[in-house]
Order: structure tokens, then C-alpha cells, then sequence
């Protein structure tokens, strides 16, 4: 189906024949059409599957055919991180060069210098893409206001809430106006962002597309066992046995993420690490050679599951499992991206199997546990005794909790 036919003004046609975009994916033929009859829109679509432009090009027509006087904020999208905020702010930005009336995009986050996103903002902007601190930082120093704001977008609505935004979202949501139109975009929809979404939208219209096959990725699942001590040697040997020229590796905390970097570079391969206690500039400048090809491995942490678009990754490997089912989602959709294939490879030790088939059931899939000649698991698994997290999909471990420790001391006491 052409863009025509989904009801766009002319100029944004041309702008997205300009750009390339030659038909509408699925979540576009269904989102776009509602969005500009005004409803609310609670969309779910996979990563990859173009839901960036389903609510750029109507917010884009809405601010064409509502600008009128002074320039002020019209449309405000919410993303959980830095990469995402600057991915979606260029995907704007590349429309928006090819109209002709000038719209000023604004797209302000955290880890750097607050002055320049200030002086950014002086005369306004028609559309900021911000995270939810930084936005709020702005706000508190007089450099934007959202009271006027006619479209929120919550992009990857899920992570906003799995981050620690909730209080954030909360105060934004009350210095907005109470006559907007709301979109929530996101791969998947837990109970905590359908709780949300049950808040604020109003009758929405639910686009789901999470199962078209032509907008499923094509990805290889696999599973490997291993011992946790011959990870990182295991992980070389995929790389030389498939050479892959690129691999995004997973790992649970910054410190893996330095360790792996550190034994792969002292065994021959080119690797960074890449995590949330990174300044901005130190991001931008790793991820930068990772996808110019100067590093072969880049070691990150969950901060990379999201937003961060790489141009045929040929492989994604979880050196450690995500805690839920919703994150594993998010990191194997880094590969077989825009029609490519891909390979997904998730280490899975003695300790971790019980964790690995939670993953399993929640994403109903089915994987085989394969072992590779010389590196063969040797370790035993544990007792039964772990506890699963229901919430998050995630299981605990044997060290007991805050809250044990004073349950017990409690007891103790009485």
C-alpha cells in the first residue's frame, strides 16, 4: 500500500518518496489513518517495523495543518534513552528537510551540557524529542514549556516504565494539557504500561502486529551450554568459526561489560564496552567505531537493547540472560533488521537453565540445547530452591533479600 493512500498531504508523500520509503508497513497502514482522525493510539509492533515514521508522518501533518501564529510546542515524544532520542530525532529531522515550511525539531537528553539544549530551544520548537529527565531539567530552568502540546508519543513506552520513570512520566503528565492526543508505541505491552495506558488514553485503537510474518525478523534462535568460566573463550571461537565482522554481546552489569571487552581485546579481537555509566561522548565515540567496523565486539549492557539501530549486525549474543522475557525481546531484535537475517545465541549455564526456560515459555519458544566440541558444560545445576519473579520474568537468586533480612530480624525480635 503506497503512502498516498493513507490519507498523508501531498508534501509528506513526497517526503517520504524523497527519503526512500517506497509503501507503508503493516504498522503504518494501521496506526497512520487512525492517528489522523484524531484517536488515541496504543500500537505494538516489533523493532524494525517502520513504527517510528506511523507516528512521525501524522504528527508531521498535524502540525501542518494546525500551525497558526508564534512557534510553539506542538508535538512532545518520550523515548527511555539517550540513542533512542537521537535516532528518532533524526528520523524527523530527515522528513522534515524536505518541506518547505520550516519545522524547528528539538531533540534534548541527559549525560551531556544542559546550556547548548537551552540555547537550542530560544524561539521554541514545533516538536522536541527528549528523555523524560532531561525534559524536566528544562523545564525547571524556564527553556520549554508543554502546556500547549496537542500530541504526546511514548516510544517504547515498556522501558520507560522498566527504567525507573514512573515518577518522571507522573509530573510531565500533569504539566500537560488535558485536551491532547496520546499514542503509545512500544514491541511489547506489560501489565504496567496497559495499566498506564488505561489511565490516559481514551478509547484507544489498539494496532497490533506483533505476529504479520512480512515485518517478523528473520533471526536464527539458539542456545548454547556452557560453563560460566569458558564463556568468553566460546564466544571467540563463534566469532573465528563464523566470522562474524560485527557481534553485539550481552552482559548483565558495567563490570562484565569492561571484563569481556578487556579478555577479548587480550585474545586477539577488537572490543569495546559500552554501559549507562559511559558519558555521552564516550557512547557516541564506541558505538561510532562499532558500526564504522573499527571494533569487531561491542560488550554491552541492557542500556543497548534499545534504540540503537545497526545496519546488518549479523549476529546478537546474551553472555549473560536477561532477567525478563521482555528484555530478550528487545535484545535479539539488534539483528535481522530492515530484511536481514540475523543470528541470536544465548549462553545458558547449569545455574541459568531453570531462568532460560522461563524465557522460553513467556516468548513460546523451543530451543534446543546445544553443546560445542571442547567446550562441553561440566558443571551441575544447583538445587531447586530459586524463586521466580513473576513480575519481571526473572529469577532471583539464593542471596537473600533486603526485605528477608528483616522479615527474620523481625521474627527475631517478637
Amino acid at each position: 500500500m503506497s503512502f498516498s493512500s493513507l490519507g498523508l498531504a501531498p508534501s509528506l508523500v513526497n517526503a517520504v518518496a524523497a527519503i526512500g520509503y517506497q509503501e507503508a508497513t503493516a504498522i503504518q497502514r494501521a496506526a497512520i489513518p487512525a492517528i489522523l482522525r484524531g484517536e488515541d493510539v496504543l500500537g505494538a509492533a516489533q523493532t524494525g517495523s517502520g513504527k517510528t515514521a506511523a507516528f512521525v508522518l501524522p504528527l508531521l501533518q498535524s502540525l501542518l495543518d494546525n500551525r497558526d501564529g508564534p512557534r510553539q510546542l506542538h508535538g512532545l515524544i518520550l523515548v527511555p534513552t539517550r540513542e533512542l532520542a537521537a535516532q528518532v530525532g533524526e528520523s524527523v529531522r530527515k522528513l522534515v528537510a524536505q518541506l518547505t515550511m520550516p519545522v524547528k525539531v528539538a531533540i534534548v537528553f541527559g549525560g551531556v551540557s544542559i546550556n547548548p539544549q537551552m540555547m537550542a530551544l530560544r524561539g521554541g520548537a514545533d516538536i522536541v524529542v527528549a528523555t523524560p529527565g532531561r525534559l524536566l531539567d528544562l523545564i525547571d530552568h524556564n527553556a520549554l514549556k508543554i502546556s500547549r502540546v496537542a500530541m504526546l508519543v511514548l516510544d517504547e513506552a515498556d522501558r520507560l516504565l522498566d527504567l525507573g520513570f514512573s515518577e518522571e512520566l507522573a509530573r510531565i503528565l500533569e504539566l500537560l494539557p488535558k485536551q491532547r492526543q496520546n499514542l503509545f508505541f512500544s514491541a511489547t505491552f506489560p501489565p504496567a504500561v496497559q495499566t498506564l495506558a488505561d489511565t490516559m488514553l481514551h478509547q484507544p485503537t489498539r494496532v497490533e502486529v506483533l505476529a504479520e510474518p512480512a515485518t517478523k525478523p528473520d533471526i536464527a534462535q539458539r542456545a548454547i551450554l556452557v560453563d560460566v568460566p569458558r564463556r568468553t573463550m566460546l564466544l571467540r571461537y563463534l566469532i573465528l568459526q563464523y566470522q562474524w565482522d560485527r557481534v553485539l554481546v550481552f552482559v548483565a552489569t558495567k563490570y562484565a561489560a569492561e571484563h569481556v571487552a578487556d579478555k577479548l581485546n587480550r585474545n586477539g579481537i577488537k572490543a569495546g564496552a559500552f554501559h549507562g555509566e559511559f558519558s555521552q561522548g564516550a557512547r557516541t565515540e564506541v558505538l561510532g567505531d562499532f558500526k564504522a567496523g573499527r571494533l569487531q565486539v561491542l560488550v554491552a549492557t541492557d542500556v543497548a537493547a534499545r534504540g540503537i539501530d545497526i545496519a546488518r549486525l549479523p549476529a546478537v549474543v546474551n553472555y549473560d540472560l536477561p532477567r525478563s522475557a521482555v528484555d530478550y525481546t528487545h535484545r535479539i531484535g539488534r539483528t535481522g533488521r530492515a530484511g536481514e537475517s540475523g543470528v541470536a545465541i544465548s549462553f545458558v549455564s547449569a545455574e541459568t537453565e531453570q531462568h532460560f526456560h522461563l524465557i522460553e515459555k513467556r516468548q513460546d519458544i523451543l530451543l534446543a540445547l546445544e553443546t560445542v566440541a571442547g567446550f562441553e558444560a561440566m558443571e551441575t545445576a544447583p538445587p531447586v530452591s530459586a524463586a521466580t519473579d513473576t513480575v519481571n520474568g526473572g529469577i532471583k537468586g539464593k542471596r537473600k533479600s533486603k526485605k528477608d533480612k528483616l522479615r527474620e530480624a523481625a521474627a527475631k525480635s517478637a
